[in-house]
């Protein structure tokens, strides 16, 4: 299938980006650049020996995404284009709704325009809200703790509307935790433009030295050590399960958590990637930050049974992995 892949430079994009070529797909990358590199691109190409079409456009804007639909003959659309830190959201709720809600609507009125059927949605754990511990997809949504969640949930709500008024429209809400590791080849990972937003990232660069200590934000929330516990699923696991729900699509509206279904806190993370690779990573223990909630991770039965899919890479592979792509980085 010709798939359009919306942030396509970025993190999670990029390897999924990599995992749809490696299975047989065709692959049209959009991405603004606001937060990832073109030479991603590259890269992608590097690994798979694949060309990769790429537009820098930003899909808020519909003529721009139009133009590419007309050009090319697409089959499905997988949606990462996207604001994507809890803390700035809270700080700055209009950019986010504003960015994060039109770009799903100029995607799906294309697909109704263009008579595309296939629509992959990147969600997030976020729309749980504080529920009780694992998520399942089949939980009622509580309020979002935060605008980024609000917005993830709202686009949900949008593309579960569309797929009601249009029975060939096939789309599927993948709900995923915490994306972590880079590809195995070091070529791609994840490289955020500014003082990282994510743990992973903000840990390797303390490790490389490049920030001085990793700040922990709460350490007395009612867990095993009082740091925030998630679910780190490898990043490719994670892209190859966009490929198993983009495959598996069938008409109507699948929701599907991708994670590990273990918590791991955030000591733990750091210690083992202390021990995996050799080197220390000083902290600090922080105050909360607004919008966190103290547990998140999923039971991703559903993922197993429906799409012959589970995370296969431990913690220890994500550790390596995003050590390996952080030492490659000039």
């Amino acid at each position: 299938m010709n798939i359009l892949v919306t942030g396509g430079a970025g993190f999670i994009g990029s390897h999924t980006c990599v995992a749809l070529l490696e299975a047989g797909h065709t692959v049209i990358a959009v991405d603004n650049l606001s937060n990832s590199k073109a030479e991603t691109i590259d890269r992608i190409k590097q690994i798979t020996g694949h060309d990769v079409p790429f537009y820098q456009v930003d899909v808020t804007v519909a003529t721009a995404v139009e133009q590419i639909m007309a050009n090319h003959s697409i089959d499905g659309i997988i949606h990462f284009a996207g604001f994507k830190a809890v803390g700035e959201s809270v700080a700055k709720p209009l950019v986010y709704y504003y960015n994060n809600l039109v770009s799903t609507m100029v995607l799906a009125m294309a697909c109704q325009k263009y008579s595309v059927n296939r629509f992959v949605f990147s969600s997030s754990a976020t729309v749980y809200g504080e529920n009780e511990v694992p998520f399942i997809e089949t939980m009622d949504l509580l309020p979002a703790t935060n605008p980024y969640g609000a917005t993830k949930a709202m686009s949900e709500r949008i593309l579960t509307d569309a797929a009601g008024a249009n029975p060939k429209l096939s789309v599927a809400l993948l709900r995923y935790f915490n994306p972590v590791g880079a590809h195995e080849s070091g070529l791609i990972g994840e490289a955020p433009t500014g003082v990282p937003n994510n743990l992973m990232p903000y840990v390797t660069q303390v490790a490389k030295g490049k920030l001085e200590k990793l700040r922990v934000f709460g350490g007395d929330y009612p867990t095993v050590d009082g740091t925030g516990v998630r679910d780190y699923i490898h990043v490719m696991d994670l892209a190859e399960g966009h490929v198993a729900a983009l495959n598996h699509l069938t008409a109507g509206v699948h929701i599907y958590n991708l994670g590990t279904g273990q918590g791991t806190s955030v000591l733990q993370l750091v210690k083992t990637f202390a021990e995996v690779n050799g080197i220390d990573v000083p902290y600090v223990i922080v105050d909360r930050r607004p919008g966190d909630i103290a547990e998140c991770y999923a039971d991703a039965s559903k993922a197993r049974r429906e799409l012959n899919w589970a995370a296969r890479r431990g913690l220890a592979e994500m550790c390596r992995d995003a050590w390996r792509f952080e030492k490659s980085m000039v």
